[in-house]
C-alpha cells in the first residue's frame, strides 16, 4: 500500500530528451521506477537508451496513455511551455501529473490548476516546483534521491524539497511509506490536506511526517483538518522561524505579512490540533521516533 505511487505505476516523462529529464529518468529508473515512455512531439518514435534500457518517445501525452497505458506523468518541462505540456496531460485525463518545474509563472499554475478543477479534476497534480514523490522500494516519480531510506511506517508530507530529503535521512532506518513534495509556491496542486487525507486512509502508514514554512495559511487550514479528521499521531515542522517580516524567503510563497504566515503562528495552530512541532529538523525527526517508540 502506498498513496498517489506504487510498484504498478506506469510512468512516463515529459521533456525527457531534455538535459534534466535525461538525467533524472535515469535515476528514476535506477530506482526500479516503471517508465514506459518520453514525451517531445519533435522526436516522436525515437527512443533513448539508458543503460540498456530502451525508453520509446511519443508526440503526445495521450498517445503514450494509448501505447502503454501510462498512468502518471512527470513533467521537466521549462516554465515557458509547461503551462501547456500541464494542459495536454489534464486533456489526456492522466490521473497523475508530477510538476518538477521551478518558476512557472504564478497566472500559468492557477491557470492549469482551474483548468483540472474545470474538468472535473481527473488529474492530481503534484507542484509545481516541487522534488515529486516517492513510495520507497516501489516508485519514485521526481528528483528525491532514492537511496537515503527504506521502505517503512512514516508518512511524510513537505513544502520543502530539501528538507524532504533530511528528514528521509534522518528517520532512514524507521523508513517511509511514502513521501510527498508538495512544493512551496503560491499555488499548488496537491495541499497538505490531500496528503493528511491519504495518509489517514492508509493501512501501512502509522505516523504522519508534515513540513511546511512560513507564509499562506496552508499549515493553519491543515491544522484544522487534522483535528477533524486524522486520528494517527501527527509531528510537525515549520522552516522560517528566523525570517525576517516582508521578506520572500526562498519559495515564492514564503512571505510574511505581520503576524499572518509566521512559523510562530502556523506552530500554535498545529500544537492545538494535538501536532507535536519541533524547533528543528532533527528535534522534529526524535519527535517522531518518541511517538513510534522508536
Amino acid at each position: 500500500m502506498a498513496i498517489f505511487l506504487t510498484k504498478d505505476s506506469k510512468v512516463i516523462v515529459q521533456g525527457m530528451t531534455g538535459a534534466t529529464g535525461m538525467k533524472h529518468t535515469k535515476l528514476m529508473l535506477a530506482d526500479g521506477t516503471n517508465i514506459v515512455g518520453g514525451v517531445n512531439p519533435r522526436k516522436a518514435g525515437t527512443s533513448v537508451d539508458f543503460d540498456g534500457t530502451e525508453v520509446p518517445v511519443f508526440g503526445s501525452v495521450k498517445e503514450a496513455m494509448e501505447k502503454t497505458g501510462a498512468d502518471v506523468s512527470v513533467l521537466f518541462v521549462p516554465p515557458a511551455f509547461a503551462k501547456a505540456a500541464v494542459v495536454e496531460a489534464i486533456d489526456a485525463e492522466i490521473p497523475l501529473a508530477v510538476v518538477i518545474t521551478e518558476g512557472i509563472a504564478v497566472h500559468d499554475s492557477a491557470a492549469f490548476w482551474a483548468y483540472a478543477k474545470a474538468k472535473g479534476n481527473k488529474t492530481r497534480i503534484i507542484g509545481p516546483n516541487c522534488p515529486g514523490l516517492i513510495t520507497p522500494g516501489q516508485s519514485n516519480a521526481g528528483i528525491i534521491p532514492g537511496d537515503i531510506t527504506k521502505p517503512g511506517r512514516i508518512g511524510l508530507v513537505s513544502k520543502s524539497g530539501t528538507l524532504t530529503y533530511q528528514m528521509m535521512y534522518e528517520l532512514r532506518d524507521i523508513g517511509f511509506s511514502s513521501a510527498v513534495g508538495i512544493g512551496g509556491d503560491p499555488v499548488i496542486g496537491t495541499t497538505h490536506i490531500d496528503a493528511l487525507a491519504a495518509f489517514e486512509a492508509d493501512p501501512d502508514t502509522d505516523l504522519i511526517v508534515m513540513i511546511g514554512e512560513i507564509g499562506g495559511d496552508a499549515e493553519e487550514r491543515a491544522a484544522d483538518f487534522i483535528k477533524a479528521n486524522v486520528t494517527k499521531p501527527v509531528v510537525g515542522y515549520v522552516a522560517g522561524f528566523t525570517a525576517p517580516e516582508g521578506k520572500t524567503m526562498g519559495h515564492a510563497g514564503a512571505i510574511v505579512s505581520g503576524s499572518s504566515g509566521t512559523a510562530q503562528a502556523k506552530k500554535e495552530a498545529l500544537e492545538a490540533a494535538g501536532v507535536k512541532v519541533g524547533k528543528t529538523p532533527s528535534e522534529t525527526a526524535r519527535l517522531a521516533r518518541a511517538a513510534l517508540g522508536a
